[in-house]
């Protein structure tokens, strides 16, 4: 990678961590930078982007940044927001084509981060959308880790699939 592309890649990723919408589509827009410019760690700006940004979200998607890129560890954008419970950036990802049924590096779909994690809202909006059959590297499906978490989750997934 070249010296100027990850000054670009760190630019972009540093404006999107920091949920600064202006500097996004400045470097968009004006620079012309790639949304899928990478920084020095490897990672996009739609990996490294505060999640509870939708602004930031829709603008990297809406210039072409890829909804279902992974990192080292099999961990999509899709992951990250089920895992910090952020629906609202969840459901423009999936407008924009991110798959909710590829799995991590653990097998861990992202119905299984949002089951960790207690997202009441995130569990009932995948799991007619995930494939509930499907068992993470523990084997466990998402409704046989709901019902050893909590009951009360695993009838709220019964309930919404």
């Amino acid at each position: 990678m070249l010296l100027q592309e990850t000054s670009a890649g760190d630019r972009l990723t540093r404006a999107a961590a920091q949920g600064d919408l202006a500097e996004v589509k400045r470097l968009l827009h004006q620079e012309l930078i790639h949304p899928d410019c990478l920084n020095q760690f490897g990672k996009t700006a739609l990996q490294v982007m505060m999640f509870g940004s939708t602004p930031v979200a829709s603008e990297l998607l809406k210039q072409g940044a890829a909804p279902n890129i992974q990192d080292a560890y099999g961990t999509s954008p899709a992951h990250d927001a089920a895992r910090s419970g952020f629906l609202d950036t969840l459901q423009l990802l999936i407008q924009y084509g991110a798959d909710v049924n590829i799995p991590d590096t653990s097998g861990s779909l992202p119905i299984h981060l949002a089951l960790r994690e207690g997202h009441i809202p995130v569990i009932t909006y995948l799991a007619p959308r995930s494939n509930l059959q499907h068992r993470d590297k523990e084997g466990y499906t998402p409704l046989q880790l709901a019902t050893i978490l909590n009951p009360h989750l695993a009838s709220i997934l019964a309930w919404s699939t």
